[in-house]
């Protein structure tokens, strides 16, 4: 098989998600066969460094041994069973390993499939927890500006990425959208955590002014990743979570792409010293192996709906596939190489590499901002520097950046005029220094 007649059979077949797929004329379509640690590799032989994690997922890498097996050996017991009346060993494990690494209020774990169900979970929750509570007026959401949450119809109501919510805006649900208190367009002559605070007076007013009609309020925490990977400090959440718990609002905070490990900590809400009310967590939870997701909560919010069956205060939210011994065991191998291993130090290591290799990029003329956060860099593109005015969407600046990175052997994905940086945890130092050159050369290449 070739990688010409297998794009050719995909083309009549698959609709590829968040794609024009009108592109393909002209953008290659790269059909891979294998994987192994940081590389994939095509049918015609050709291989390319998953520098974004295939989507931010894959952290340990592609056909990691450990997780294999792991996989292999729950495959011999159990391949799935419903998640209602009964129950599994990976599922109970899985609970507890993530209770383990959670704060100490946080002690139910809810599972769901995949990241946006988590937050359509998270949010018919908290809406439901006050209307057990017979508190029936609160019933909205706060979020960001510039987040991103998910593609139901759900999260996608509490996102505030134009493309997605002005197509689909008249069949989403009314958001309090605040304005997202990231760094990049501070003065510079202050911090960013003075920045934070200056930015949370807007989001303290929101909620003042409405909490009485409102559910929750969800951020992602210190990285606002679809969202052209902007930044901000922890002081945010800090504040927030005193906001939450002062006007008795709850705070979900939303770690499926920021958590295990992205930000330098194992979730992001730890920079802060906080405790969420709700946690979601999908994508690098099984290592980039299968579909799964959780929602970790807390005893009063568990306990609101624990009643009598005919009182109909149950929780209802299902999949078929709910807590899949196999994506269980998976998740459960994860954990436990980050523990084997201690990845969180040796990530310290690697992102202080991370961020000398891509220093000199500071300087130049068309990138406005290098921003990192542990295992995340990001790179700003930009016609005007001094006044950070962005080239027009339609120039498609990244796209050539990303050619450029296939064309050398990098698989990295960029969004917009954002170029990001987010390898699995099993890169080496060299692989990086060669990642940083072409991501320089691509920079160089799209900026022409």
């Amino acid at each position: 098989m070739t990688n010409t007649k297998l794009v050719k059979r995909d083309l009549k077949v698959v609709w590829h998600p968040c794609t024009q797929m009108k592109d393909h004329e002209n953008i290659p379509m790269i059909p891979i066969k294998s994987g192994k640690g940081v590389w994939l590799y095509d049918f015609d032989d050709n291989k390319y460094l998953d520098a974004i994690s295939s989507w931010w997922v894959n952290i340990f890498g592609h056909s990691n041994t450990y997780i294999n097996q792991s996989i292999k050996k729950q495959l011999s017991h159990l391949e799935h069973v419903l998640l209602a009346g009964f129950t599994h060993e990976p599922a109970i494990n899985l609970a507890e390993n993530l209770i383990k690494i959670t704060p100490k209020k946080i002690t139910k774990c809810f599972f769901t499939d995949n990241g946006s169900s988590s937050i359509d979970a998270a949010m018919k929750m908290s809406y439901h927890y006050w209307q057990n509570k017979k508190r029936k007026s609160k019933t909205r959401f706060i979020a960001l500006s510039n987040s991103y949450h998910g593609e139901t119809l759900g999260s996608l109501s509490i996102s505030n990425i134009d493309l997605y919510k002005k197509t689909y805006k008249s069949i989403l649900k009314d958001t309090i959208i605040v304005e997202s208190p990231d760094s990049y367009y501070k003065e510079d002559n202050i911090s960013e955590e003075k920045h934070a605070e200056i930015m949370f007076d807007k989001m303290y007013k929101a909620i003042k002014n409405n909490h009485k009609n409102v559910c929750a309020v969800i951020v992602e925490p210190l990285i606002q990743c679809a969202g052209y990977m902007r930044m901000y400090h922890h002081k945010y959440l800090e504040l927030l979570r005193e906001a939450c718990t002062k006007y008795d609002i709850h705070l979900i905070a939303d770690e499926i792409a920021v958590g295990f490990g992205r930000t330098g900590t194992m979730f992001g809400y730890e920079q802060a010293n906080i405790t969420p009310d709700i946690i979601c967590l999908s994508k690098g939870i099984t290592g980039g192996y299968m579909t799964l997701s959780s929602i970790l909560t807390t005893d009063d919010i568990y306990d609101a709906f624990y009643d009598e069956y005919e009182n109909l205060s149950a929780f209802l939210h299902s999949h078929s596939y709910t807590a899949n011994p196999i994506a269980c065991s998976a998740a459960n191998a994860t954990i436990e190489l980050f523990k084997k291993n201690d990845i969180l130090k040796k990530n310290k290591t690697l992102s202080s590499h991370m961020s000398k290799c891509f220093e000199s990029l500071k300087d130049h003329p068309n990138v406005s901002d290098v921003r990192q956060k542990g295992m995340v860099l990001a790179i700003e593109l930009v016609k005007n520097k001094r006044r950070k005015i962005s080239y027009d969407w339609k120039e498609r600046r990244g796209i050539r950046a990303y050619l450029h990175g296939l064309k050398n052997n990098v698989l990295m994905r960029p969004l917009g005029n954002v170029i990001y940086f987010m390898p699995p945890y099993v890169i080496s130092k060299k692989q990086i220094s060669f990642v940083s050159n072409v991501m320089k050369e691509g920079v160089d290449e799209a900026t022409k």
